[in-house]
């Protein structure tokens, strides 16, 4: 097959996916882009709100949202809470946590990277996308599991538009976040606390985490146009061979 065909197919394959994608709803992790900005600027998926007493998260498989628990104490998010679509937590966020506490166990927790959204705006329901500017993170380990809350600013929010880095969030915002995520895993009559916070990082460090979280997204998933690609061409053929054998029979 000559370049110019292989391009007009691969051309034709790229638009059958992307009008694909005005027929049925993609999936909030693999099928959202990240956006052309990141990782100065980020898409979010929100799953869970401060009016929230419930915690909810994707379900995996399907794309929903799902009930995952019932808060068991009275804390609540402070701020609109999600996921980095195409992000994953993997062996290179793992090395970077393993690096800066100077342990080697660390492992990636598996799931995408976790956001925080600081806006003076009342969000009223998750299960949406929002635009938001990292300015820095929580380095979080659960268990022996890296997972680290990106801390956002909601693109052009009208109050906190001048917040550029983690040193311009008021402290006891800072700290009204650091209890949740201490204790939100936490279970009553449990005497060890489950996670703790080894690190407040800034900008530049919330970028490096969001990187590293798109390459073992990409290491772990590959390129889902080319996968699906490659499925759709397998199962072409095997209707094709399907259609041969019938015939044959007949």
């Amino acid at each position: 097959m000559s370049y110019y065909k292989w391009k007009c197919k691969l051309e034709s394959l790229n638009e059958f996916w992307q009008l694909a994608g005005l027929r049925f709803k993609s999936h909030p992790w693999h099928g959202i882009n990240i956006g052309p900005e990141a990782p100065e600027v980020v898409a979010a998926f929100i799953e869970v709100l401060p009016s929230d007493t419930l915690k909810y998260e994707i379900d995996k498989e399907s794309g929903y949202l799902k009930l995952d628990r019932p808060q068991k104490f009275s804390n609540i998010i402070p701020a609109p809470y999600g996921f980095i679509p195409q992000t994953y937590c993997g062996k290179l966020v793992a090395q970077l946590c393993n690096e800066r506490n100077n342990r080697r166990d660390i492992l990636g927790d598996g799931d995408p990277l976790d956001i925080c959204v600081l806006t003076e705006r009342n969000i009223v329901h998750g299960n949406l996308l929002l635009q938001c500017r990292p300015i820095g993170g929580f380095r979080m380990i659960d268990g022996d599991e890296a997972d680290d809350k990106i801390i956002a600013v909601l693109r052009q929010d009208e109050v906190y538009a001048g917040w550029k880095d983690i040193e311009d969030v008021p402290e006891a915002l800072i700290n009204r976040l650091k209890h949740y995520f201490l204790t939100y895993k936490d279970m009553p009559g449990q005497l060890k606390q489950k996670c703790l916070i080894s690190h407040i990082y800034g900008r530049d460090e919330a970028y490096e985490v969001i990187e590293r979280s798109r390459k073992d997204y990409k290491n772990k998933f590959g390129k889902l146009e080319n996968r699906l690609t490659v499925a759709a061409m397998e199962a072409i053929n095997l209707g094709q061979e399907i259609s041969k054998a019938r015939s044959k029979k007949k």
